[in-house]
């Protein structure tokens, strides 16, 4: 079993309030839309930490971090991204990729809403965390903790971490 923290769009802040809902996650994936690299250091030095780049990161990210991220956690597929759409909405780049790589598990950030759904035309099951940093629309900042056993996801929550604007 993995512990997971689902993280998006904290465009370059960080908030060590974060860091109590992470010390029991094994792995921390983020969505895009960093920013800053030093905005994620506490998370690489708390768990395994994977992330893609967004629309506001400089090369200073995309040169650490890949547009798409494929990979496998307890069996379940994983195919994160930082912009790419819902279900019956994906850009064309997305369900390509989705087509040829079946996931069972899509992410992707960049909309600020935190959504979880299925798809049961593809077969997965799409989210995104929200926004858990100031910068947006997004009224409350949120990100996703779950847990996945046997290729499949479990004992799944949303955090709130309070207003933005409100530092």
């Amino acid at each position: 079993m993995k512990k997971i923290t689902l993280l998006s769009d904290n465009h370059s802040y960080f908030d060590p309030e974060l860091i109590p809902h992470i010390d029991d996650a094994d792995e921390i994936w983020h969505a895009g839309d960093i920013g800053d690299l030093n905005s994620i250091q506490a998370f690489k030095d708390k768990a395994i930490f994977r992330a893609v780049y967004g629309n506001i990161d400089d090369a200073s990210v995309k040169d650490v971090y890949p547009l798409n991220s494929i990979f496998e956690c307890e069996g379940l597929k994983v195919f994160m991204t930082h912009i790419g759409g819902y279900p019956f909405t994906y850009t064309k780049r997305v369900s390509d990729i989705i087509l040829s790589e079946k996931p069972n598990l899509y992410i992707c950030g960049h909309s600020h809403i935190c959504k979880v759904m299925p798809d049961k035309k593809n077969n997965l099951i799409h989210m995104n965390p929200g926004a858990y940093g100031h910068h947006g629309f997004h009224k409350i900042r949120t990100f996703l903790k779950f847990e996945i056993s046997d290729a499949k996801i479990q004992n799944l929550r949303v955090v709130e971490l309070g207003l933005r604007g409100h530092i």
